[in-house]
């Protein structure tokens, strides 16, 4: 009998990400990991790992950081992958510029830029995919991600078809950076500069010393609701 998400969940729940990654691949054909930043390298890594082929995609939103491109281009090179790049619309970017300016997100929140700059490519992205694997992790976000399963519908995208893996749910960031050290995995070089959480340039900035990784995300704003709109199903209304 094949088992429904719900099932596969309670039942991988306390599985390692590599064996959820494994399941991922074996049964799911037309599927990827959206990738960012350094849980996603370790979801490469470990895919890479598997023996099997898999599709890796990421969003460009125009204002990444430089060393972001970087080690885009260095992850291409050390796991031999194509990372398919999804950009913004070019028309809804100028719209959202000439009738709100460059620094919009400041005034009106980061929602509406988010939306442009991320949440449309991503629904492209996503559109001909019967599943993808993500890096969330319940420690991320305490207000928006603390129930993060490791396996779902995905509640934002796919009209209820879509399923989503989250590998590491479970993992804390210091298994990542474990991980990471121990594997050799590439990571932004940003993250020696104090950067913990990154996305594009005017809405990331270091943290502090015992600060938690979200408040260098649009710091400006409710620390409770920090979603860019990729995950907005973990946010509760």
């Amino acid at each position: 009998m094949q088992l429904t998400i719900e099932q596969m969940d309670k039942e991988y729940e306390n599985r390692s990400p590599q064996e959820i990654i494994e399941l991922a691949l074996g049964n799911f054909r037309n599927m990827a990991i959206s990738f960012s930043g350094a849980e996603d390298v370790v979801l490469i890594d470990m895919a890479k790992k598997t023996g099997k082929s898999f599709r890796v995609f990421t969003l460009d939103t125009g204002r990444l950081h430089p060393e972001t491109y970087e080690f885009f281009d260095e992850v291409r090179n050390a796991y031999n992958v194509n990372i398919e790049a999804f950009f913004c619309s070019r028309e809804a970017v100028e719209k959202l510029v000439s009738e709100k300016g460059f620094l919009s997100f400041k005034r009106d929140g980061h929602k509406e830029c988010c939306d442009v700059r991320k949440v449309e490519p991503l629904k492209r992205a996503l559109k001909a995919l019967d599943a993808w694997i993500t890096g969330q992790r319940k420690d991320q976000s305490p207000g928006t991600r603390a129930n993060v399963p490791v396996i779902q519908k995905d509640p934002t995208f796919g009209n209820g078809k879509l399923v989503k893996f989250n590998p590491l749910a479970n993992w804390t960031s210091k298994q990542v950076w474990d991980y990471i050290r121990e594997n050799g995995v590439p990571y932004n070089r940003l993250h020696e500069k104090g950067y913990v959480s990154i996305g594009c340039e005017p809405c990331t900035r270091p943290v502090l010393p015992g600060q938690h990784e979200r408040e260098g995300r649009w710091w400006w704003e409710d620390a409770a609701n920090k979603e860019c709109g990729l995950h907005a199903g973990n946010v509760k209304r």
